[in-house]
């Protein structure tokens, strides 16, 4: 009796050290998940300087979008007729705030150019059969200048951010960004703010974008793009992931 006490005993505490090992394996890798899981949540940067994937994430080509220079490394660089990058992704789902940032080059083209469209997949749509959840970066091509239109719209809110009398030269770098911070919708162009509304705000929730072009692909961009950012959170200027000061065109270039 007392020997089989014993092993009882013995296997009562093997189990435990086995747990305690077994906890000692996981918690290591879950805070490694974690923290990888935070880090996304906070902040995704796509950079697009290949063709088969972004930030992790597989694309499909439309068209033949390629590889061009810029001054940080390699752009994906569109014709303004039929190139586009599809990616199964919304990057901002779930946020009640965010910044979308990207830094792109427009070259002329067509008037109407929406070249960053990012929709989540629920059941409604609208004429052109689109998601009525979405945000986009677009542009107005008049002549050797621009001006940017963003572009959010979803449950209980539909709203543009187009100055029209804001333009910057073509044919060069520049930084754009949206934020929403819990009421006020801003858009800025090289780290000025364009226009700002106060608006109501649903999160939007899973779904997939495009670059080049809309996602039922018209509106075509002409020119290139080298990175997106977005975060959870309403950044002032001095904290945009992408501002570079030393390229961007300098205030007196944005004709007001």
């Amino acid at each position: 009796m007392l020997c089989t006490a014993y092993r009882a005993k013995r296997s009562r505490m093997s189990d435990r050290i086995g747990r305690r090992q077994l906890i000692g394996a996981v918690l290591p890798l879950a805070a490694g998940i974690s923290t990888r899981v935070s880090a996304r949540g906070h902040g995704e940067r796509w950079t697009f300087d290949r063709l088969d994937s972004v930030g992790g994430w597989p694309m499909r080509i439309v068209g033949a979008p390629g590889i061009t220079p810029s001054p940080w490394g390699s752009a994906i660089g569109f014709d303004g007729v039929g190139d586009a990058l599809l990616v199964d992704r919304h990057p901002l789902a779930g946020a009640r705030a965010f910044t979308f940032e990207a830094l792109f080059r427009p070259d002329g083209g067509a008037f109407q150019q929406r070249w960053f469209h990012i929709e989540s997949d629920d059941d409604a749509s609208d004429a052109s059969g689109m998601s009525t959840t979405r945000m986009m970066f677009e542009i107005r091509v008049v002549g050797q200048r621009w001006y940017l239109d963003a572009f959010m719209t979803g449950p209980g809110y539909k709203q543009p951010l187009a100055v029209p009398n804001k333009t910057g030269p073509i044919g060069r770098w520049h930084h754009v960004a949206q934020s929403y911070d819990g009421r006020t919708y801003r858009s800025f162009v090289n780290g000025q703010m364009q226009a700002a509304i106060a608006m109501p705000f649903v999160p939007q929730g899973p779904g997939r974008c495009s670059i080049g072009a809309r996602l039922n692909r018209v509106d075509y961009f002409r020119g290139a793009v080298r990175a997106a950012h977005f975060s959870r959170a309403a950044l002032p200027p001095s904290q945009f992931h992408l501002l570079d000061r030393r390229v961007m065109p300098s205030p007196p270039d944005l004709v007001a």
